[in-house]
């Protein structure tokens, strides 16, 4: 990678799962990785070294993405570990299943305040410090297409975290910087498999025409070519990475 192109990612949500996957795969296309996490320093610190055992650079960095300061800090942090952030990927989130019924506004509120207002804030942040060129990736979700049961704060959270994304690529207007969202579809994480039986597995992985359920990597080689040099005529889209699920 030519060294006046993307040198440091912020990654967040990166301790596991897709943003693990993410985070990894920036750090094998050379960039220096900020891995943050919400709480789980143990795992973090196994993308670190897997990062690092890849040869690059890599920090892991606690942040409450719904938490103003906190997402200003790790954004600090990442400044004064590598210099300038050129690509930010806000792959933190949370999934909590509720029907929309008042009893479960608490459930309501948590996805909003970790997934939309986190988003609010990472975005935010992101288009005041990113330098010329940068990319901003949100992550979304192809469920919003299916309207399933009880998914109705989550598919509320992700659509509004789509509308950020469009509107802040209009308000970067001429810094030469695209807003984009990758939108997986079921994806075999231990977020996605906790909980469900292994008939409900197989149903949902038929649900494809790849007859498949995503893995991490399918998620994190989107990133990689939005992040990357190839993907600058690409702004203020939602690429659904899903086998035809949606």
């Amino acid at each position: 990678m030519s060294s006046h192109f993307n040198t440091t990612a912020l990654v967040t949500g990166a301790s596991r799962g897709i943003g693990r996957a993410i985070a990894e795969r920036l750090g094998r296309d050379g960039f220096n990785v900020v891995v943050g996490y919400a709480g789980n320093a143990a795992k973090a610190e196994e993308t670190v070294r897997a990062i690092q055992a890849a040869g690059s650079q890599a920090l892991a960095v606690q942040a409450d993405v719904a938490d103003p300061a906190a997402v200003s800090a790790m954004f600090d942090q990442a400044v004064a570990a590598f210099g300038a952030v050129q690509v930010v990927v806000n792959s933190a989130g949370m999934m909590p299943m509720a029907k929309i019924d008042p009893d479960n506004l608490a459930a309501f509120d948590q996805v909003i305040q970790t997934n939309l207002r986190g988003s609010f804030l990472v975005l935010g942040e992101a288009a005041k410090r990113l330098v010329e060129g940068g990319r901003i990736i949100a992550v979304s979700t192809s469920v919003i297409a299916r309207n399933f049961p009880s998914y109705g704060p989550y598919i509320a959270s992700k659509l509004g975290t789509e509308g950020l994304v469009r509107v802040l690529a209009n308000e970067l207007r001429g810094r030469q910087i695209t807003v984009n969202a990758v939108a997986p579809g079921p994806v075999a994480t231990e977020l996605f498999l906790e909980g469900k039986s292994e008939e409900a597995i197989a149903q949902i992985a038929k649900l494809s025409p790849m007859e498949r359920l995503g893995e991490v990597e399918d998620i994190a080689g989107v990133v990689s070519f939005l992040a990357g040099p190839d993907a600058g005529w690409v702004n203020a889209q939602i690429l659904r990475a899903n086998g035809g699920f949606a």
